[in-house]
């Protein structure tokens, strides 16, 4: 009898420290969750679905197969890709990159997503632009594009690719004031970056 009682106090001690554990466990995972996809701006949050998963890449890989490397037609293909899945208002948080592509629809947020996400996987730099109740994506092309109009960040050449826009074409229109720019994102690191000198040429 005493042994069985042994048993059973070990036994109920070894499932407390695997509870214990496991809260540990999930306390710094919800951490790392909030500190890669939450970015306060302003007076709001912003939850982002960025992803370089294999999906992702496997994606990226082919939607460019026929670019032979032209990072204009690269960018181009891919954000053809994306303009041409049917805008809808999705009601609830971000969606992930295949989820956007399977169920075929996506807004704003969704559709950056998806975009930004596969400019990255093909190693582009690209960040969001925040403006009111909008998001759009921009992205460094290694050389200026001729007769485009961009974004420079600290003087450093970005065009617009507006993922909302059926059939857009990069180096899209600024539709906004510089004020209303309410942060540029560096989504993968979940940082704002410090704007010095912003202007559109």
């Amino acid at each position: 009898m005493l042994i069985k009682n042994r048993f059973v106090k070990y036994f109920s001690f070894f499932l407390s420290a695997i509870f214990i554990v496991y809260v540990i466990y999930m306390i710094i995972t919800s951490f790392f969750i909030v500190k890669n996809q939450f970015i306060d701006i302003g007076d709001s949050t912003y939850v982002n679905q960025v992803r370089t998963d294999d999906y992702t890449i496997k994606l990226a890989t082919y939607l460019t197969k026929d670019c032979n490397g032209d990072k204009t037609c690269e960018v181009q293909s891919m954000l053809d890709f994306v303009t041409a899945i049917p805008y809808k208002i999705n009601e609830s948080v971000a969606r992930s990159s295949k989820q956007v592509v399977t169920q075929n629809f996506g807004d704003c947020d969704d559709k950056s997503n998806l975009l930004i996400s596969l400019l990255k996987v093909r190693r582009y730099e690209a960040y969001f632009v925040l403006v009111p109740k909008h998001i759009f994506v921009i992205v460094n092309m290694e050389k200026e594009l001729v007769n485009k109009r961009a974004l420079y960040v600290n003087d450093k050449a970005f065009y617009i690719l507006e993922s909302t826009a059926a059939g857009s074409k990069i180096g899209f229109n600024l539709k906004y004031k510089f004020d209303e720019i309410s942060a540029i994102v560096d989504p993968f690191v979940n940082k704002k970056l410090i704007v010095k000198n912003l202007e559109y040429k």
